[in-house]
């Protein structure tokens, strides 16, 4: 059974009554009941099918956070071959939010950073819900430059709300971090590939994402700030999330628009968490085609592609 968000209760009240309906067929309580089932699953079908039309930033928020979407290690198992992580940042400590290391896809040898949230209390806990420290970042600079070194192109997958804004971070130089990864995923050599899979917020994501090129799958969203920061920040009222996120333009379909993005996986009805499998195979494919956009290009003609397209971003078409 799919956990339901607030604005999919139509659709769970529906799939509900077929479930109550299966059950009682199961037990031998009910006779006859197979086009009663088919008439509500279609029903359902339907309703889901027009609310996943129609869906407003708030309600892609939503469900770019639904704990059950696919994570970093979803991506990693499905398409990574032998991942050898890497931890620590040689400087501080090891920072369980950001994951990275080495593996093959689809047969060669790439670097792979991203964030991780978890999928329960423990492992959530232990991430630290994808809120990277600086030590997170630091490490990510360290296995760019492994990378570029070793001639090898980057991955990276983006899911957090936002770096970690706690004393302790910021005592040890989050912003000078931050930073550090951004120019570092600027500078590389060789071409690297951003995927926005959930959140992709404020500098914590950008900080992995400054890359050849960024996809984000089509209900994620990508923001200077979260919704609710925006609205504490704007009108005193996190409450109010719902109109900044109508108002900040987070969705991938207004980024591509403003070329902040490139390309945009499709998901089905539903969202990704409704079958992760077809979502890790067009994520996988177009990163793919993307990586190949490169075959054969120098390291300077890399660093000056991606110069350009985040010296385009927001000039007009």
């Amino acid at each position: 059974m799919h956990s339901y968000l607030e604005f999919e209760k139509p659709v769970a009240d529906l799939e509900g009554k077929v479930q109550e309906l299966l059950s009682m067929q199961e037990k031998g309580e009910a006779v006859d009941v197979a086009d009663e089932i088919s008439r509500l699953q279609t029903k359902a079908d339907s309703a889901m099918k027009d609310l996943y039309a129609n869906l407003t930033p708030w309600h892609k928020t939503q469900v770019a956070r639904h704990p059950d979407r696919p994570h970093f290690f979803d991506y990693i198992n499905a398409l990574i071959e032998e991942f050898t992580p890497l931890a620590g940042d040689r400087k501080f400590a090891e920072d369980e939010a950001i994951q990275a290391g080495f593996g093959r896809f689809r047969g060669k040898p790439v670097a792979v950073i991203g964030q991780e949230k978890g999928n329960d209390t423990e492992s959530r806990l232990k991430h630290n819900f994808g809120m990277a420290r600086p030590e997170g970042y630091r490490k990510a600079v360290r296995i760019m430059e492994l990378a570029e070194r070793f001639n090898m192109p980057l991955i990276t997958f983006v899911d957090t709300a936002g770096a970690y804004p706690g004393i302790g971070a910021e005592e040890r130089g989050q912003a000078e971090a931050i930073a550090r990864s951004t120019d570092a995923c600027l500078a590389m050599g060789t071409p690297n590939v951003a995927t926005i899979i959930g959140e992709g917020g404020s500098g914590g994501a950008i900080a992995i994402a400054a890359t050849n090129r960024v996809l984000m799958l089509e209900h994620s969203i990508y923001s200077v700030i979260s919704p609710e920061g925006a609205a504490s920040i704007l009108w005193r009222d996190s409450t109010r999330a719902q109109d900044a996120a109508t108002s900040m333009k987070i969705t991938a379909q207004d980024l591509m628009a403003f070329k902040i993005i490139d390309k945009i996986i499709s998901e089905p009805v539903g969202g990704a968490h409704r079958s992760a499998k077809t979502v890790l195979e067009r994520t996988g494919n177009m990163i793919a085609d993307c990586l190949a956009e490169f075959d054969g290009m120098s390291a300077q003609e890399i660093r000056q592609q991606r110069r350009a397209k985040f010296l385009a971003i927001g000039s007009k078409i």
